[in-house]
Parts: C-alpha cells; structure tokens; sequence
C-alpha cells in the first residue's frame, strides 16, 4: 500500500469527430492548457480540496474542442509530442503513480482508425505498463480493443445532456488515488455490444436509456465493485471501434464479468425500444407546428432542433439548408410574422461585409456553406442589420441580420447556440422569440427548461439522425440497427487485468 503521496500526471485531447463533416479541427478549434490553468480546470483540484491534498497533480497538456470534423494530423501529432515531451520530462523527475487521462473518446484523425487507442499507446509507451491510468469519457465515446487494454479505470458519464460531467470526472479521480494507495490494479470485465445509435434516441431523459444508465450507481456501490459503464457508442464516426460497450472494474473477477455481462444482456434487449428524445419530424412539420402554437397563443419559445448539423455532435456549424428554407417562408419572413431566432452558420468572409455596415443599415450577403456545402450551396441574405458583436471567445464577430420575423445569426467563427446565454449575450432575449432555431439535437438544460414547446427536425447534414442516409462503409458487421440477427450475439465479458487478458478472448477480433 502507497503512503506518499502518489504523483499523478494530467494529460488528454477531447473532441467528438463526424467522419461526414467537411470541416477539419485545427489549433483555432482547441484551447490549450498546461500548468496552473489546467489545475484550475477541475474545481475538485482547487486548493483545499481533499483530492488536491491527496496527491501530486502534475498538470502536463490538456486540448479540448467542441465537436467537429476529423482533427488535422499535423494539429494532433503536436500535441501528442506535447504529452509524450512533458511526460517525460516528468518521469525524469520521479516515476509516476497515475495518469488523468482527460478524453472524449470519439476523437477522429485525419488517417488514423483509433485516435485515443493512438494516444494511450504513446503514453503508455512513457510511463510503461504498471502505472494506473483512469480515463473519465463522454458515453458517446468508442472503446476499442486497444483502449479496454490500455486503461484501468476507464468510465463515462451517466446522464445525456452530460449534467453529471464534472461529478464523473472527480469521480475517476478519487477512483485513481484510491486504487493507487491500494498497490494493486483494478480487473476490467469488457462487452463489445454490436449497437450503434445516434445520441438523439439514447438520451437519459427517456427510456430505456435513463433505466439502464440509472442503475450504474447501485452496481458500483457493490463489493468487489468500483465502476460501471455503458458507452453507447459515436455513431457519426466510420470506423471499426464505432459500437456500444460495457464495462465494469473491480477488485471481484466474477462480480464484474457477472454485471458486465448483464448491463450488456439488458442492453441488447433494450434494442428496440430506443427512440427519438423529442418529438421528430420534417423541417416542414416543425415549422407547422411552431406556427400553430404562437397561433394558438402558446407561451414563448418553441424549440426547433437543426439536428442534422449540430455543432454539439460533430456538425460542421455552416450548412445552410435549413435557414435556406425558412428564408423561402413567407409566413416567416413577412413583417408581421412571428420573432424567430436562426442560430447559426459562420462565414469569415460575409462578416467583414456585415461590419463595414452599421445596425439599421439595410445589408445584401451570401453567406455559410464555405465548409460544408454538401446539401445546401451559400445563402443570400436579404435584410436589415440589428446588431454587430465583438469578443467572443468561440464565435469571434457576432452580427444579427433580421428579415421579416427572422433573426438570423451569422459569426466569424463555429459555435455551438445551446444555451439561453448564446442568444442573451447578443441581445436577443430568449422570451421575446416566437420561434428559436438552432443547430442542436436534444435541448441542452437551459433551452429544454424554457421550451413551451419542442421539434427535433430530421435536417440533413454532417450528423443526420437517418444514419442508413450516411452510408457508413467501415463499421464492424453485422451492426444493430443495419442488420437483423438471426440469434443474439455473443455478449461474454472479456476479463482484462493489466495490459492482457485474464480470460476470454479478443472481441474486436472475433467480431
């Protein structure tokens, strides 16, 4: 058992990559952290904190984005050679007990099957095999063969929307300390489970989802239990590691091939049962009913969900189709029509025009689809100029452009609209909107807390919900819901401890 304080590194690159999206993640997209402002980071490390006290943090690299397309392999081998340098540079000074391993899990690279597998074998190759590495995910992460290998207290977050993301993340590290204190490393009892679904139809708000997540708690809480996960899976990506997962650790070899093998048995059986989170429709249906409840004088807003290029999936944020439509709508665009919200497309390009005007000027720009113009080529905006912003930290220059009852955002730069503050920020007070669009797929907290009314539209785009419509290419078959199965498939745990299997064999390879 550990006495000293362990010394635990803090290292990762997070991002959600759509293989269909046009756009390419580089520095711009990932805020970099290191030293002090990494600490800082995690509120549970603050000073004071029992876990800050408990160990060591060195805080080496950390490079998080919001979801987008494939990172650039230059932009990704940098910051690889980042953590692998300060690493180094750390087990120089003394061997570490731990790694933080801060990732998303559905991490794509330009020409690299398995971004994090990538990564944790060029950490491991560091700090070796017998340093405990704990990995807090998005359970719309991918957990490969050589990840499950890799990690020793891999886990996910047990809420969609993530409102339990910090919770897991000190979760994992109180996990990590522990088991280093422990002088001993965890068995993991790992299912590949041949499901993929979009995030849209597994959201915890709902069934089946919200049951199957909500009993992790009670299985860790078991003895010889200390995590359990369900990583449903990235269903935007194309590649081998895309499926559902299980896994569960612990100290009890037959405790976690038990549960393991459960939770991923109640999964499979639960199949069927995953729909939408919101009520799906058209764009066409969406703005029907949306008409018909500001007509029927419902409280304001209505929420339409732009689901097919949702930024907070993997979106490229600048196809055009669905403002291309709404500015075709002359019950929207008309000047008595209802006050409707458009969040977003950007085009660097239409804002330096937009900001040689001023507000109340009237302004003619052809502006989105720079990027991604795939299903919808650039927009003509036609229209009267509400308001220029400057400063923000992801969207850069903000301008308003309204036309009849739209108001229409464009930016410099990609952003995600999925909270109330997005639209107050830019003085657009969400009660004063009919009507708000944005490209999002299940309400963020704050947007469902004030929704009167909800259409999550079946647009396209780089994250369409029709997943068969994408044509993936490279997924491991057969695949739930693409193909039917003639019996269940195999659901046994393999039982993982250190970098080998203890028993059972090789899922990815027997798939």
């Amino acid at each position: 058992m550990t006495t000293t304080a362990p010394r635990i590194a803090i290292v990762g690159i997070a991002i959600e990559s759509s293989a269909y999206a046009a756009h390419r993640a580089g520095y711009r997209d990932f805020p970099v952290l290191t030293g002090d402002a990494l600490l800082a980071r995690y509120g549970f490390l603050a000073d004071g904190q029992p876990l800050r006290r408990a160990a060591e943090w060195i805080p080496v690299f950390m490079a998080r984005a919001i979801p987008g397309g494939a990172v650039l392999r230059e932009v990704y081998e940098d910051f690889r050679s980042r953590i692998v340098d300060g690493l180094r540079a750390a087990v120089a000074e003394a061997p570490l007990d731990g790694v933080y391993f801060d990732i998303h899990g559905a991490m794509s690279v330009v020409g690299l099957d398995d971004a994090e597998g990538d990564l944790v074998t060029a950490v491991r190759d560091v700090v070796g095999p017998d340093t405990l590495m704990a990995a807090p995910m998005d359970l719309h992460g991918n957990v490969s063969e050589t990840l499950a290998l890799a990690l020793d207290l891999p886990t996910c977050y047990r809420l969609a929307p993530h409102e339990d993301a910090w919770e897991t993340k000190e979760r994992t590290a109180r996990d990590l300390v522990e088991w280093i204190r422990r002088g001993d490393a965890p068995v993991r009892a790992w299912v590949r489970v041949p499901i993929l679904l979009p995030g849209e139809k597994t959201s915890t708000r709902v069934e089946p989802a919200r049951s199957l997540y909500a009993q992790l708690g009670g299985v860790a809480a078991q003895d010889g239990i200390t995590d359990a996960a369900i990583w449903i899976g990235y269903a935007w990506a194309d590649e081998p590691r895309c499926h559902a997962a299980v896994m569960v650790t612990g100290d009890d070899a037959e405790a976690t091939v038990r549960e393991a093998e459960r939770i991923a048995g109640e999964l499979w059986d639960a199949r069927d049962e995953f729909s939408f989170v919101g009520p799906p429709g058209s764009l066409d249906d969406a703005v029907a009913a949306a008409l018909a409840h500001v007509s029927d004088g419902g409280a304001r807003p209505y929420l339409v969900s732009d689901s097919g290029d949702n930024p907070g999936a993997g979106g490229s944020g600048d196809v055009t189709w669905t403002l291309s439509h709404l500015l075709e709508k002359p019950e929207l665009t008309s000047d008595d029509a209802p006050v409707s919200y458009v969040a977003s497309i950007f085009d660097q390009g239409a804002i330096e025009e937009l900001f040689a005007a001023r507000p109340g000027d009237v302004v003619d720009v052809v502006a989105g689809a720079r990027v991604d113009d795939r299903v919808s080529g650039p927009v003509r905006i036609r229209g009267t100029l509400v308001s220029l912003h400057e400063g923000d930290p992801a969207a850069g220059r903000i301008a308003v452009i309204r036309v009849g009852g739209i108001r229409a955002i464009v930016t410099e730069h990609r952003k995600a609209f999925h909270a109330t503050s997005d639209f107050e920020d830019i003085g657009l007070r969400i009660r004063d909107a009919d009507i708000v669009v944005t490209k999002i797929g299940y309400l963020e907290p704050t947007l469902y807390d004030v929704a009167e009314g909800w259409t999550l539209a079946l647009t396209p785009g780089p994250v369409d919900q029709d997943l068969e419509r994408l044509g993936h290419e490279r997924i491991r078959r057969p695949m739930f819901p693409y193909d039917e199965f003639a019996e269940r498939p195999d659901l046994s745990a393999a039982l993982l401890q250190g970098r080998g299997y203890v028993r059972g064999g090789a899922p990815e390879a027997s798939a």
